[in-house]
């Protein structure tokens, strides 16, 4: 068994753990690559039909190719999707111009209103360890508090693959079934198993995405790398981090660390 079915079978694992403690339990689809790794092993996880819903919050400012993608996709692969909107800070013009106050309006108030529309006990979430130092600090099952918040200096133990699964009243569990993975993992899995992902990611004219989101706080990065076999070579010999394209992740790790304490994804 190599690597990639070593990290598959780690996290089908995972995905029909958190099933069974939580009936109640959505995926959370950003439309990213991990994000839609995550669903492809959902389906795997559950011989191609995925049992509970597919959540995408929409700030809706996200790419029209994410748009795009999420439409067809989720079509053709069978989701009970849920497209969650903050109308109201939409409304009122939110941006991204006071990144902290975005969003947790657009985002964590987003995901705030579809826990509470459809009582989820529990979220499945593409995020890596790797990705960001913040991270770095979750567990596989991460619980959240009643004011969404996540106590990141007192995290349940995870020892030999057993997870602290129940969450306590008016709480819900984050569930992160890629943690160990990396960027690297990620983009050769997506080429073992043909995985569909929007184009953002392949370079046009020099420059192409490493991270995506809003339009209003993404930026492409230099690139050539046009295919999947490029972008693992080109994974293979950069020093460009993968969020540097992010606004987030060009303020302090203190903003970053408190926007998830908050209940940022």
């Amino acid at each position: 068994m190599d690597r990639l079915d070593q990290l598959e079978a780690q996290s089908i694992y995972i995905i029909r753990e958190a099933y069974y403690h939580y009936k109640n339990i959505a995926l959370l689809w950003s439309i990213g690559k991990d994000s839609t790794t995550l669903a492809w092993l959902c389906r795997k996880a559950f011989f191609g039909k995925i049992p509970f819903k597919a959540l995408h919050i929409d700030t809706s400012y996200k790419f029209k190719e994410m748009y795009e993608f999420r439409d067809e996709y989720s079509k053709k692969w069978g989701f009970d999707l849920v497209v969650s909107r903050n109308e109201e800070a939409i409304a009122a013009g939110m941006n991204c111009a006071k990144k902290l106050e975005c969003c947790t309006a657009l985002k964590t108030e987003g995901l705030k209103q579809a826990i509470a529309k459809y009582g989820f006990e529990a979220l499945l979430l593409g995020i890596r360890r790797d990705e960001h130092g913040v991270r770095a600090k979750e567990r596989i099952f991460s619980p959240r508090n009643e004011q969404f918040q996540w106590n990141y200096q007192d995290q349940p133990p995870e020892l030999w693959d057993q997870y602290k699964s129940q969450a306590e009243e008016n709480t819900h569990v984050r569930v992160h079934p890629l943690l160990g993975w990396t960027e690297l993992d990620i983009w050769e899995y997506i080429k073992r198993e043909q995985i569909p992902i929007t184009d953002l990611y392949f370079s046009k004219n020099g420059k192409r995405y490493r991270s995506i989101g809003c339009t209003t706080c993404c930026n492409p990065v230099e690139s050539t790398a046009s295919n999947v076999d490029e972008i693992i070579y080109e994974l293979q010999h950069t020093n460009t981090s993968e969020r540097a394209g992010r606004a987030q992740d060009k303020e302090d790790t203190y903003t970053m660390q408190k926007l998830r304490a908050l209940g940022y994804m």
